[in-house]
């Protein structure tokens, strides 16, 4: 049986609509009021795998939750048929949020979903999420960019089309800058080999952060030749990005991050903070 019915039409004749909503890293104090909002008022929810826990308990009852998996290396569902089931949705009037870890437009294949709404001329409207990047950095306590240390930023995945290697790590060895992959965890000798091999020092200072702002935090630093044996650490968890640079090398000496000792966050304090900003 179907876990979820693609036949069933809404009563009324309203249409439907899709919001594109960043859960960001997995703090609920980190969603944005118009993510909470969307989340409220949705009859529909599609969520990924890397969607917490505490965020999907702020989603009222009623709704229909869709999980559509996108964990890397385990997808529950290709991505046409998320976009099949989506689109089937808001054609029969529902209102749909698509809910997605970190921001949907960083590396979460937000775009795709997007130009297919645009195509079947279906309204949508896109929520902004706290990316991986900006959790690991702060919650990591490592500046991505840093007065006299690092002047820029990279963003860039483990992997290329389809799971490739990505073969030439060149562009992105620069002098001055921070460099963030995201899903290279399990990559990290290639990654490593591919950065020295472009000229990176092996004791560029490194660091990799598994789960950032939940109470599951763990962060390693290390050096670039240290990478392969930082990320084969068991209890690393997932999802976890890699930042290399050397503002990395400041994340003791600015640790502020304590597992437990954040606001607890949930859905009757979000309602005051709505409440309150609608006011």
């Amino acid at each position: 049986m179907s876990l979820y019915s693609l036949s069933q039409r809404r009563s009324d004749t309203s249409p439907g609509q899709v919001v594109l909503v960043g859960a960001g890293p997995g703090d609920p104090g980190l969603l944005t009021l118009h993510a909470y909002q969307a989340l409220q008022e949705a009859e529909v929810v599609l969520y990924d795998a890397l969607v917490s826990q505490p965020i999907l308990d702020l989603i009222p009852p009623n709704v229909e939750c869709i999980a559509v998996g996108k964990r890397c290396g385990a997808h529950s569902l290709p991505q046409a048929e998320i976009e099949r089931v989506m689109l089937a949705k808001a054609a029969a009037g529902y209102r749909v949020v698509r809910l997605k870890g970190g921001d949907p437009l960083m590396f979460g294949r937000g775009g795709e979903e997007m130009l297919a709404l645009k195509l079947a001329g279906i309204p949508f409207r896109v929520v902004p999420g706290v990316t991986a990047a900006s959790a690991c950095a702060a919650y990591g306590a490592m500046p991505l960019t840093h007065r006299g240390v690092a002047q820029g930023v990279t963003f860039v995945t483990g992997h290329g089309k389809d799971g490739q290697p990505i073969s030439d790590w060149s562009p992105y060895v620069i002098p001055g800058h921070t460099l963030v992959i995201y899903m290279g965890l399990k990559r990290a000798a290639t990654i490593q080999q591919g950065l020295m091999a472009a000229g990176m020092p092996a004791q560029m200072p490194v660091a990799i952060v598994g789960q950032a702002s939940q109470s599951g935090q763990q962060r390693v630093n290390g050096t670039l030749g240290e990478l392969t044996t930082l990320a084969s650490q068991p209890d690393l968890p997932s999802p976890a990005a890699i930042l290399v640079g050397e503002t990395t090398a400041l994340a003791d000496s600015l640790d502020w991050f304590v597992a437990g000792a954040q606001p607890d966050v949930n859905s009757k304090s979000l309602d005051n903070i709505f409440d309150s900003a609608a006011m």
